[in-house]
């Protein structure tokens, strides 16, 4: 084996490493807690809050168009399945967008609506969080991070999409999709048996939180 692909795939066990390792800068959110407020407007000018969802069991899924993690889970359809899925079961998920202005996964509101129209995906909302105040509160670190909040407004789920911290199509049927049995958990009454995994992604890009 030559000198250049042992470096090479040096340097990409490091970057999956580094796409595993959490971000302990900021804070994390405590599953079993009330799940941390939240408001931001979506793709459409309408405003999102946690408050006025109470009720409902809440989907967030942090999402960075650029990162080869993320396009594993729409190039397979893993994703919008999961989010229709969700959403006849009476779920509001809701993706995130908190990349910062000239950041890898920043999207303007058109941008936004056009990724949701080629990637077939079905959010109820696809928000903007260019400040990452929503990624912030929740203590994000990569994308898709995933976060399942119960209609109480409990946090009971946090981690990744699924079991396989990998960027290729082929490991999604055969990984354990950690949301969905998360959600089948909670919409059937049982708490969450796996409630806070290791997530998996790029790292997700922090904007300035100021006003």
């Amino acid at each position: 084996m030559s000198k250049i692909i042992v470096q090479r795939r040096a340097l990409l066990l490091g970057s999956a490493a580094a796409a595993l390792a959490p971000a302990t800068a900021f804070a994390t959110s405590d599953v079993g807690k009330p799940a941390p407020a939240f408001s931001a407007a979506d793709s459409n000018g309408k405003t999102w809050s946690l408050a006025d969802l109470k009720g409902k069991v809440v989907v967030l899924e942090t999402s960075n168009q650029d990162c080869p993690y993320v396009r594993k889970h729409y190039n397979s359809a893993n994703m919008q399945t999961q989010q229709r899925d969700a959403a006849a079961k009476g779920v509001v998920w809701l993706t995130v967008a908190s990349s910062a202005p000239g950041e890898q996964g920043f999207v303007t509101a058109a941008e936004a609506n056009d990724l949701t129209r080629k990637r077939n995906a079905a959010p109820a909302a696809f928000l903007l969080d260019p400040q990452s105040r929503i990624a912030r509160a929740y203590g994000a670190t990569v994308t898709p991070h995933m976060y399942v909040i119960d209609a109480s407004g409990t946090l009971v789920y946090r981690g990744g999409i699924d079991s396989i911290p990998s960027s290729n199509v082929a490991d999604v049927p055969k990984a354990t999709q950690y949301v969905r049995v998360a959600l089948d958990q909670v919409l059937a009454g049982k708490p969450v048996t796996e409630a806070s995994t290791r997530p998996y992604g790029c790292s997700l890009k922090y904007g300035n939180n100021a006003a």
